[in-house]
C-alpha cells in the first residue's frame, strides 16, 4: 500500500512539475517590437525575397544587434550569444554554407538558410502544441529581419 502511495504521489508531483513547466514556458515569451530607424536601409530590404539582401551591410548589421538585443536577446542570448541561452545558438545558421567553394551553389545553400530564418521568425516554431518560439508576423519588418539576420551572421562566435 506505502509503495503504491509513493508512486502515485511521484507522479502527481511530475505532473504538477511538467504543468508549471508549460506554464513557464508560455508566458516566458514577450513579443517586444524594437525601436529601430530603417530608412537608411536600401528599397530592396522591404520585402521578403531572399537570399538576404542586406547581407555585408554594415548600417544592417548595426541596426540588426541593436534590434535583436532588444527583441531576441531574451531567449537566444545577449549579442546572439547562445551558447548557454534557452533557444538555438542562431551563429550556427548557415554556417556550412560559407564553406561551400562553388559560389552559386554557396548562395544558394545561404538563401535556403535566409528562408528557413524567416519562415521560422515570421511563423515561429511550435510542436506538439508546445510553442517555442512566438510568430513575429506583423511585429517584424522585412528589412528589420533581413537586418537581424545579417547582425546574426557577422556576431562574433
Amino acid at each position: 500500500m506505502k509503495t503504491q502511495l509513493r508512486k502515485s504521489l511521484l507522479t502527481t508531483i511530475a505532473t504538477l512539475a511538467a504543468s508549471l513547466l508549460t506554464l513557464h514556458a508560455a508566458q516566458a515569451y514577450e513579443v517586444v517590437k524594437p525601436l529601430v530607424d530603417t530608412a537608411s536601409l536600401p528599397a530592396s530590404a522591404k520585402t521578403w525575397d531572399e537570399p538576404n539582401p542586406l547581407r555585408s551591410n554594415k548600417d544592417a548589421a548595426v541596426i540588426g544587434r541593436s534590434a535583436f538585443n532588444q527583441a531576441c536577446a531574451q531567449c537566444h542570448g545577449a549579442d546572439a550569444n547562445g551558447s548557454r541561452s534557452p533557444a538555438p545558438d542562431l551563429r550556427r545558421m548557415g554556417l556550412g554554407c560559407r564553406r561551400i567553394q562553388d559560389e552559386a551553389l554557396r548562395t544558394r545553400c545561404m538563401g535556403d538558410a535566409d528562408a528557413f530564418f524567416v519562415k521560422s521568425v515570421r511563423y515561429g516554431k511550435q510542436k506538439f502544441g508546445i510553442v517555442h518560439m512566438p510568430p513575429w508576423e506583423g511585429v517584424l519588418t522585412p528589412e528589420v529581419v533581413w537586418s537581424i539576420r545579417s547582425f546574426v551572421e557577422t556576431a562574433p562566435k
